[in-house]
């Protein structure tokens, strides 16, 4: 290659600097020259576009020219000696060899000195150009230097830019160690300067590793103290943190620290305490603002890799950081108007205000526990500093309330675009306070940080402890609220606002339970919350410079306090709040009082424009955490404060249908803001008024105000939409509707509000049409499981609603099905009606071919079936309504192998054997040892199904298990003796406190005595004896003499014969009837259904259950019948006497509907009490003994109160055996009516391992409604029961008593 031309030389440099531009960014981030070379050499695999330089496309070219002819020669001999063209493994043969000879050639070598001797002299070229460039560069920023800067600071400064904004120049060692020399403070500034720059344009990582760098750090800290040379030190130290590993940067940070230390020292700035203008533009307040800026960067950067190195470099750079910030200058004065020191923080906090870089070093265990270990060994004052910061700006609130009337004018704010350059002693001051408070509010959280309390302040006599920091935090609320309708453009001036600020140290204290309860659960706290409410309501004036947005704030820290289970028995139980002459009362009767107070009119220093409404909402929401409670509700109900959010809420909606709606022109957004708050304000209160569901009691309250649809509707409207309760609970709707579905007024506000058909429609969306509509990426899986997960939560939803069989007669009584000849595949079910009908009763071909998902729809309606089947009175409505088991024989005899059905045997399959399993179970009455329930799957093994499958009546005799042998006779024990001895004209109380004491013995030693007659003679001679004393009565006596014919023409429904039929078998089998009893037992149920009558009252109610008399079978008549062995007048004598006490009030269903001794308004509810206060106290006593059962409970969807008026209703029949059931009524009589919460509790304890289980798979509502109680005894449990009798009688009896006026 002859010597390039002029034209040639600067193609190729033009070329070569193609290439270095496109590679820049990977040589700039080489940590050496080595690794660079490396980049270079294995460019062509790592770059796609290497091929398309135009260097690499010269370098080929010239490549071509120079070998070409050399290569072809060389590929001639080869094939020539070879003799033939290689191919397959031999090419890459001839390729070698002709590579080789190539290289060794001539030509190659002479090829290689040329284009060596080329690139070099074109690099030269380009190094001279910019080494010229650079020349003129500094010669240009030299000049600059020399003219006076006039720079301001700002955010944007040099030193926090990339570090890979410019291309580096490699150095050597003997460069860098010359560098070190040069940047000596004892040389000229020129030079330093130039070595500076130098050190600049060099990559960090060869500064820091070289042997030098330790002269090199003593003089750039140095430098630092320079104004000249501190920006371009600044420079390299911000490349340095971006691109150099831990253990070099915290070199640099802690140099960065000492320097800023010594400039703040040697300096002794200060700022004025009044509001005269500190100017931070000043030379030295800039230099002193960019350093701790950078230092502020690299603080909040180095959380994300300090984890990977050792401990005690993280320790060395938090040290360095509470050194500097606690380092302070004595004070010269405490006097108003005197200049204070500026310390490094009061810097800190201009920068971070709101301390992020703390916050992110205590958000990770591995530095939080360096942090508060520095804090509490060594830098406690920075935390006194803190603590003394925010009592100095309370105490200033106080002392010159002048200076503070607006806290926002204190506060560092931006003006437009432009950044603040002078701000005021006060606006300095505030800032340190706001980020006091930040850092104080992080350590608060953590338990080593509140062990740092209390803390000896200055000039304070006592130390401050926790409580003491968070009542001055709520002063500081009460000095600065916020406007409730603040209108302002600045929204980081909004979030600096003082009472914003401690909401939000408030708010992280709620939220975690030992922080609560160390700083928020304190009687002073509580006191100083409820100051200003205790004030107004004794007619005074709140010291409170904007009362209404002030105490919103207070109820919402009221509000998060009595979300928690400590929080709310500090309001319900505990005395903590002074009032009048020195008498402390409880903090739930002072809220509940004012929000009534509210709700009737505010006081005039509150009635501001819509601020007494906002006010209002706030406090009921903080009622609502309570009264949705059983235990809240128990403490507020006396107030009646559902009669008074009923009264706003009708006076509300009569007034938002009063105000004009917009005319048909106006755009619908621009409604009347009037109209808006109207319209706010009835929706708080009909969703104030829909919490009272949450409970039993509270559902009953609800229904007597008359707003139970709106409610309902309004519920559904929400829980379409998927939202939350409230901002305090952590699940959805479920559990209120679940509670709401128990009750005939409840489902029945459901049906009218379209739930109940949306949930059908949405059930049968998913089950029959899936989701076909939708492009198919994959075939869809064929269900393994009887119900497909798609199903499950339908299927849950349908459980809920129909567990009770109240909400069973309200949807189907009287309800035929369609029953249609022919079913249009559109045709969609939307009632429960239409459920039963579509797929449970498929008895016909239509049906049959209506469904595309046969099998797994009428498999899921025989699950459901089965569910329902379980509540016994919802079985006899279906049976007697809809001949179920009639259509399910049938299906039976339909799917044999024979044609012949006389001949043939039922064909095993899904249906036939879910059909089966529901034919048993409905069949077959008995507790766990009574009955054998066939399974639903089949077994492995030649036998699949060992079962025997039916088609007509009666059942195999192998699913009725031979019950334990009863003991009809028993002589010798005590019962019996003491009841021998026992005579009539013993005071009752003392023989009754003497019985129950041989009743505790007997049952906790040997229950099996008390069966059979002793039993049967026990109750009789209890109920007789109780019944006898006026004191013991708490009904009046019965008076029952009906004639015999009277009684005979009384008519029992279908319900009743198919009840009666069920009893008889039941009976039977346990040896306690005669063949006889049939018309006994009829006669038995006539008598006390005439007797029941006379006491009931006519209601004029809508409802169904209330228009027939009593919705079911009277369960607890049969079972009198059964444990008097059939005895009709010991029976009727029982029963009458029985009437006559409270038990019978709660253990006898029967006897209290639409009784004459409750209310008219509670009569024609049709809620029974053994709803609305046996269940309401059972879930009281499960919150408070059994928590974790409570948890699953509300997880699940499902409420204990379903499960137990199940089980009461019909006296646990098909849950537990014969024996336990006499023992569950022995034990309500002789211990009194409120062992049947008692009894509950202990039930659903044995089932508590199930419970938790089951709720993990989802089936807990199945498991407590198909499954019998199995090992329970109420003997084992009585101790138990014993315990919470003591515990909790005087709130669950005294409750009872009160049936006359539950909702007072």
């Amino acid at each position: 290659m002859s010597r390039l031309s002029a034209e040639g030389e600067a193609e190729l440099q033009a070329s070569l600097k193609q290439l270095l531009r496109s590679v820049d960014d990977r040589i700039s981030e080489a940590p050496s020259a080595e690794c660079a070379e490396e980049i270079l050499l294995h460019l062509e695999e790592t770059d796609k576009n290497f091929h398309n330089y135009e260097f690499v496309k010269y370098l080929r070219h010239y490549v071509e020219n120079s070998l070409g002819i050399v290569v072809e020669e060389e590929t001639r001999k080869s094939t020539v000696e070879d003799g033939q063209h290689a191919i397959g493994s031999g090419q890459d043969t001839l390729i070698h060899a002709v590579t080789r000879r190539a290289r060794d050639s001539t030509e190659y070598q002479r090829m290689m000195q040329t284009l060596k001797n080329t690139v070099i002299m074109v690099v030269e070229s380009l190094i001279n150009k910019f080494e010229e460039d650079q020349m003129g560069k500094e010669e240009s920023l030299r000049e600059r230097q020399h003219v006076p800067s006039n720079s301001q600071y700002n955010d944007n400064c040099s030193d926090s830019d990339s570090s890979f904004n410019q291309s580096y120049a490699f150095i050597r060692q003997e460069q860098l160690q010359a560098l070190a020399e040069q940047l000596d403070p004892s040389r000229p500034k020129e030079v330093r300067w130039e070595a500076l720059q130098t050190l600049c344009c060099a990559p960090p990582f060869d500064v820091l590793s070289c042997e030098s760098w330790s002269s090199l750090r003593r003089s750039l800290c140095t430098a630092l103290a320079d104004p000249d040379l501190s920006d371009n030190v600044l420079q390299f130290f911000a490349k340095s943190f971006s691109s150099s590993p831990l253990n070099v940067t915290r070199e640099i940070y802690t140099s960065l620290a000492k320097s800023v230390e010594s400039s703040v020292l040697f300096l002794k700035l200060s700022f004025p305490a009044d509001s005269a203008a500190v100017d931070v533009n000043r030379p030295e307040m800039s230099r002193l603002l960019k350093q701790i800026r950078l230092m502020n960067d690299f603080q909040k950067d180095v959380t994300t890799y300090w984890i990977r190195h050792p401990e005690k470099y993280m320790e060395e750079v938090i040290e360095s950081t509470f050194s500097l910030l606690s380092f302070c200058h004595e004070r010269s004065s405490a006097a108003p108007g005197a200049e204070k020191a500026l310390e490094p923080i009061h810097l800190l906090a201009l920068l971070d205000i709101k301390a992020s870089w703390f916050k992110k070093w205590m958000h990770g265990y591995y530095s939080r526990t360096v942090v508060l270990r520095l804090l509490k060994e060594k830098y406690r004052p920075l935390i006194v500093a803190a603590l003394q910061q925010c009592m100095h700006y309370s105490e200033s609130c106080k002392s010159f309330p002048s200076h503070a009337t607006d806290p926002g004018s204190d506060e560092p704010q931006n003006s437009g675009s432009a950044q603040r350059s002078v701000y005021t002693g006060r606006e300095l001051e505030y800032a340190h306070f706001v980020h006091s408070l930040c850092i104080l509010g992080k350590v608060l959280i953590y338990t080593n940080g509140r062990k740092l309390f209390p803390i000896k302040g200055r000039k304070r006599k006592d130390p401050v402890g926790l409580t003491d920091l968070v009542v001055m935090l709520i002063n500081i609320v009460y000095q600065h609220p916020k406007p409730l309708h603040s209108h302002t453009t600045q929204t980081d001036a909004d979030s600096l606002w003082p009472s914003d600020l401690v909401m939000e140290v408030l708010w992280a204290l709620c939220d975690r339970t030992e922080c609560a309860s160390d700083c928020l659960y304190q009687t002073p706290v509580i006191q100083t919350l409820l100051a200003p409410v205790v004030a107004l309501l004794s007619g005074q004036q709140a010291k409170l410079k904007s009362p209404a947005a002030t105490l919103t704030l207070v109820a919402d820290v009221l509000a998060r306090i009595a979300n928690t289970d400590r929080g709310l028995a500090l309001f319900l139980y505990e005395r903590n709040v002074d009032v009048a002459h020195s008498e402390r009362t409880f903090a739930a009767h002072v809220i509940v009082q004012f929000t009534l107070k509210l709700l009737d009119k505010a006081p005039p220093s509150l009635s501001e424009a819509d601020g007494s409404r906002t006010l209002c909402g706030a406090f009921i929401f903080v009622c609502r955490q309570m009264y949705n409670t059983c235990e809240g509700l128990q403490v507020l109900r006396p107030y009646g404060l559902h009669k008074a959010l009923a009264a706003a809420w009708k006076k509300a909606s009569s007034l938002s249908e009063s105000v004009p709606a917009p005319a048909p022109g106006d755009n619908a957004g621009t409604s009347s803001p009037e109209l808006q708050n109207m319209l706010i304000w009835d929706e708080t209160l009909l969703d104030s008024l829909l919490n009272f569901a949450a409970t039993p009691k509270g559902l009953l309250l609800l229904q007597q105000t008359g707003a139970i649809n709106e409610c309902v509707s309004y519920m559904f409207s929400r829980f379409t939409k998927k939202l939350q309760v409230s901002r305090c609970e952590k699940f959805g709707y479920g559990v209120m509707v679940t509670q709401v579905a128990a009750t005939a007024p409840g489902v029945a506000a459901l049906q009218s509000s379209g739930f109940i058909s949306v949930l059908v429609i949405e059930l049968w969306s998913v089950l029959e049409c899936g989701s076909e509509d939708a492009r198919v990426v994959r075939p869809r899986t064929t269900p393994m499981d009887p119900i497909d997960r798609s199903c499950l939560k339908s299927f849950l939803s349908l459980v809920n609603l129909l567990s009770s069989s109240r909400s069973v007669w309200e949807l189907l009584c009287r309800q035929p099905l369609a029953n249609k000849s022919e079913y249009t595949l559109r045709e969609t079910p939307s009632s429960i009606p239409d459920l039963v009908d579509r797929l449970i009763a498929v008895n016909s071909d239509a049906k049959i071919s209506s469904l595309f998902h046969y099998e797994q729809s009428h498999t899921f309606g025989l699950r459901l079936l089965s569910v329902l089947c379980c509540n016994l009175d919802s079985f006899l409505l279906l049976e007697s309504q809809y001949s179920i088991c009639s259509v399910l024989l049938q299906r039976q005899r339909e799917n044999v192998t024979e044609a012949d059905a006389s001949e043939g045997e039922v064909i095993v399959d899904a249906l036939s054997v879910e059909r089966n399993h529901v034919l048993v179970r409905v069949g077959v009455v008995g507790g766990p040892s009574e009955r054998k329930l066939p399974p639903r799957v089949l077994q492995e093994g030649e036998d699949p199904y060992p079962w025997p499958m039916f088609s007509n009546y009666p059942l195999p005799h192998c699913y009725n298990l031979d019950p334990p042998q009863i003991l009809q006779n028993s002589q010798d024990s005590e019962i019996s003796e003491f009841l021998a001895s026992s005579k009539d004209s013993e005071d009752v109380g003392g023989w009754m406190e003497t019985c129950r004491r041989q009743y505790f013995k007997v049952m906790t030693s040997k229950p099996n005595v008390l069966t059979g007659n002793v039993l049967a003679d026990f109750l009789d001679r209890v109920v007789t004896r109780l019944s006898s004393s006026s004191a013991e009565c708490f009904f009046s006596p019965a008076q029952h003499k009906a004639e015999e014919q009277s009684v005979k023409s009384v008519a029992l429904s279908s319900v009743e014969q198919l009840g009666i039929n069920t009893c008889l078998r039941y009976g039977s089998r346990l040896q306690l009837l005669k063949e006889d009893a049939a018309d006994d037992l009829a006669l038995l149920l006539k008598h006390t259904k005439l007797f029941l009558s006379t006491q009931r009252v006519k209601v004029a109610s809508e409802l169904i259950i209330q228009q027939d008399g009593y919705p079911g079978h009277d369960w607890l008549a049969s079972t009198v019948f059964l444990l008097m062995a059939g005895d009709l007048e010991r029976s009727l004598r029982f029963l009458l006497n029985l009437c006559s006490l409270l038990t019978s009030a709660f253990i006898w269903p029967a006897r209290m509907h639409a009784s004459v001794h409750v209310p008219v308004e509670v009569a024609e509810s049709g809620i029974p009490p053994v709803y609305w206060c046996t269940a309401h106290y059972v879930e009281m006593l499960l919150k408070a003994e059994l928590p974790l059962i409570h948890s699953a409970f509300r997880m699940s969807g499902f409420t204990p109160s379903q499960i137990c008026l199940h089980w009461l209703t019909q006296c646990f029949w098909n849950y537990l055996d014969w024996v336990e059931i006499g023992h569950y009524v022995s034990t309500c009589v002789a211990m009194g009516p409120d062992y049947q919460v008692y009894v509950c509790v202990a039930v659903i304890k044995h089932l508590q391992p199930d419970i938790l289980q089951r709720t993990q798979s989802q089936e807990l509502q199945v498991f407590l409604k198909e499954e019998p109680i199995r090992g329970f005894k109420v003997g084992d449990y009585l101790e138990f029961m014993e315990r919470l009798e003591r515990r909790y009688r005087n709130i669950v009896l005294s409750d009872m008593t009160n049936i006359r006026h539950p909702v007072t």
